[in-house]
C-alpha cells in the first residue's frame, strides 16, 4: 500500500504541476490560451485531494489539535480521549460516505460530460465516494486498534 500511494500521489502532483506550468507558459508568455485544460485539471486534482486524504488516514497523520493531551496525566486518559475522537471520526466519515454514495449514484445515473472536451465527469466525481469510503475504513481500523489497547492494557512484569 505504501508503494501505491507514494507513486500514485507523485504522478498526480507531477501531472497537476506540469499542466499548470503549461497553462501559464501558453497563456501568459505566448498569449495563446489552451481551451479545456482547466477541465482536464479537475480530474487529477480531485483524485490527488482524496487519495492524499486517504493516505493521511492510512498513516494516521491528519492534522490534529491534541489540546487535551497537555492536561491529561496518564497514557490511559490520553487513550480514552483518542478512542472518543476515533469514534467521532467514524461517525462523521460514515455520514459523509453515505452522502457521497447518493452523489455517486446520481453521477452514474446522469452521466454528465464536461462542457468543452465532453469527458464524463463521473471519473472525477467518483473520487469522493471512493476516498471517503477508504477514510471511513481506516478510521474504523484505528478505532478498533485503540479500543483493543484500552481494553487489554499490556501487563507489567513484576520483579521476583
Amino acid at each position: 500500500m505504501e508503494r501505491f500511494f507514494r507513486y500514485t500521489l507523485t504522478v498526480l502532483i507531477s501531472t497537476v504541476a506540469a499542466m499548470e506550468f503549461y497553462q501559464v507558459v501558453m497563456r501568459y508568455i505566448l498569449e495563446l490560451p489552451v481551451m479545456g485544460l482547466e477541465e482536464l485539471l479537475v480530474y487529477p486534482t480531485l483524485w490527488l485531494y482524496f487519495l492524499g486524504s486517504v493516505n493521511a488516514s492510512r498513516e494516521d497523520t491528519q492534522i490534529k489539535a491534541n489540546v487535551l493531551d497537555v492536561f491529561l496525566k496518564t497514557d490511559r486518559a490520553k487513550l480514552i480521549v483518542r478512542v472518543i475522537a476515533d469514534l467521532m471520526s467514524v461517525v462523521v466519515a460514515s455520514w459523509l460516505t453515505y452522502w457521497a454514495w447518493d452523489y455517486f449514484r446520481y453521477a452514474l445515473r446522469v452521466w454528465k460530460e464536461s462542457p468543452t472536451l465532453y469527458i464524463p465527469t463521473f471519473y472525477a466525481e467518483c473520487a469522493m465516494f471512493i476516498g471517503l469510503s477508504l477514510m471511513t475504513i481506516y478510521a474504523a481500523w484505528y478505532l478498533v486498534n485503540n479500543l483493543r489497547r484500552l481494553l487489554n492494557p499490556p501487563r507489567t512484569q513484576q520483579g521476583a
